[in-house]
């Protein structure tokens, strides 16, 4: 009786260890579980990211969720749990050559454990970062309305092809462009960053513009959704949106939706108070807003915040949760000048309950998924 006793007893204890072992596993596969997978730009990667996914420290996960405003010293100090990547500026190559900028870039890279996204405003025109130094280009790119003005299509994707592999060349992965806003009026903000045609047209050029990066194997991204319109510069303050719903829809989204329909990987939103969406916060930061992204354009790529840093962000939310705003809204990643104070909100946010960890991991996996993508690993 007593060997019986014990053979059950045996029999049950394998039973209940394997059953936790089991459950164990369960759930650390759906720890990282993203039910829009087999929709996704990235799918052909989300199974790589995901075993890369599961094994990152909290640490190294919200890291990864910074876009930051690049400083040299930055890729020394922040070598352990590192951020996402880095964005450069025009100080940044002008004291450097092709050579040397790619080689400081590359070291970056070899001291971190994961791959690193080197970003640029390279738009052509008034921004410009790389080709202003005639180290890199013996004048700088002229805006894309330009080129189109001058030649069509033939000279936009022949200046096109030309820039993104000078980026390459330098080590840049990412261009923070095509400019998607839609604008036919001299006297706005944001027209001469456009093409300054109306919807319809503007729509049809930014897919060539995004299908130009994706034939040259160079990540781009549109910008500033929803679409700026004729709002103030949000560098320097708050810009209120009064345009109503229907003509967003039927006019500002149409460039977004041609471009995503294109295979966009990025997404970058604008800082602009939408009143007939969200009249609390800016774009950047409101739930709402993201929605109309990923729900009403079926958007499953990466999408980021302008610099958190901006004063029309400062003068919303003035508790210091910018980022968390910003993740709980559901972006991916944050562009940010002040990389250490935002990394330690997210973790306390985290640490708190504020941040929950399925919505960091699903903005982990994509960023992953994308850089496995983007061939950078």
């Amino acid at each position: 009786m007593k060997k019986i006793f014990i053979i059950v007893f045996s029999l049950l204890l394998v039973i209940t260890i394997t059953g936790c072992t089991k459950t164990e596993k369960k759930e650390k596969k759906e720890y990282v579980k993203d039910n829009e997978i087999s929709e996704s730009i990235f799918k052909d990667s989300y199974k790589k990211a995901s075993k890369l996914v599961t094994d990152m420290t909290i640490e190294e996960k919200i890291a990864q969720l910074f876009l930051v405003r690049y400083d040299k010293l930055y890729t020394s100090k922040y070598t352990e749990n590192a951020p996402g990547g880095y964005i450069l500026f025009a100080k940044d190559f002008q004291d450097h050559t092709k050579e040397s900028i790619k080689e400081e870039l590359n070291t970056a890279n070899n001291k971190v454990k994961y791959p690193l996204v080197f970003a640029v405003d390279e738009e052509g025109g008034f921004v410009t970062r790389v080709s202003r130094f005639e180290a890199f280009r013996s004048e700088k790119f002229k805006s894309p309305k330009v080129y189109y003005e001058e030649g069509g299509e033939e000279l936009l994707k022949k200046t096109e092809k030309e820039k993104a592999e000078l980026l390459k060349s330098i080590g840049i992965n990412l261009n923070l462009a095509p400019v998607a806003d839609v604008s036919t009026d001299e006297n706005d903000f944001i027209y001469n960053r456009t093409f300054g045609r109306n919807a319809t047209e503007t729509s049809e050029l930014i897919k060539k513009m995004v299908e130009y990066a994706n034939d040259n194997k160079i990540n781009s991204c549109l910008k500033h959704f929803p679409g700026y319109g004729n709002n103030e510069d949000t560098h320097t303050g708050v810009a209120i949106d009064n345009r109503d719903y229907l003509s967003l829809k039927e006019n500002d989204y149409l460039p977004f939706k041609k471009g995503i329909e294109a295979g966009v990987p990025c997404v970058l939103v604008s800082h602009n108070v939408i009143n007939s969406i969200d009249s609390e916060y800016p774009a950047s930061l409101s739930g709402k807003v993201i929605y109309e992204l990923r729900n009403n354009l079926g958007f499953t790529g990466i999408i980021m915040t302008d610099d958190l840093a901006m004063d029309a962000v400062k003068s919303y939310v003035q508790d210091g949760n910018a980022a968390t705003y910003a993740i709980n809204a559901g972006n991916d990643m944050i562009i940010t000048s002040d990389f250490e104070t935002m990394y330690n909100e997210l973790l306390k946010s985290y640490k708190d309950g504020v941040i929950k960890e399925e919505t960091i991991n699903k903005a982990v996996l994509r960023i992953i998924a994308w850089k496995y993508e983007s061939n950078l690993f």
